[in-house]
């Protein structure tokens, strides 16, 4: 997997201070995404050891929350295979902060279905470790300044339970 960028001490994507890894590659290609460059999964620095070793260290100051996955679509199940292990470490080594994720894809019917468009065999590990997932794709349309943490409103941010039960968050 390649990654497009590493934000460190963003507070743009997600709830306080954050690391944000916006991952390389997307196959959703919506109309007025703010980061086209990064739907060639070949864009991008490589994402190795080093990297995740980087990410982690950017988490153990207090202040930060937590880490953000976006992209690109980190739901891409290539992408879901290699950010796994930065997922495991990322929850060992911070059990009291959290993961979001933005995503194109839809929780219940491409993600959580087996039958669904980004599942794989490690996607029910992979949600695992979400806690904020903001699901659906970005809709030109439906575009709004005014909403928190998603760009469009049929976007929903949702806090995953452990049943597979997401509640939605409101704002």
């Amino acid at each position: 997997m390649k990654y497009a960028n590493i934000k460190y001490h963003d507070i743009a994507n997600g709830l306080g201070v954050r690391t944000s890894l916006f991952v390389s590659g997307c196959t959703h290609r919506c109309q007025g995404c703010f980061n086209q460059i990064a739907w060639d999964f070949d864009y991008g620095e490589e994402f190795t050891e080093n990297t995740i070793k980087e990410i982690l260290e950017s988490c153990k100051p207090a202040y930060i929350s937590g880490l953000t996955l976006l992209g690109g679509e980190p739901a891409e199940p290539c992408n879901q295979r290699a950010l796994l292990p930065l997922l495991r470490r990322f929850k060992e080594q911070f059990p009291s902060k959290n993961i979001w994720c933005y995503s194109g894809y839809i929780y219940e019917q491409d993600l959580l279905s087996r039958e669904g468009r980004a599942h794989c065999e490690v996607t029910d590990e992979f949600l695992s470790y979400i806690d904020i997932l903001v699901d659906g794709e970005f809709k030109q349309e439906f575009y709004d300044i005014g909403l928190k943490f998603r760009g469009s409103s049929n976007q929903r941010i949702l806090k995953i339970h452990e049943e597979g039960c997401p509640e939605l968050i409101i704002e």
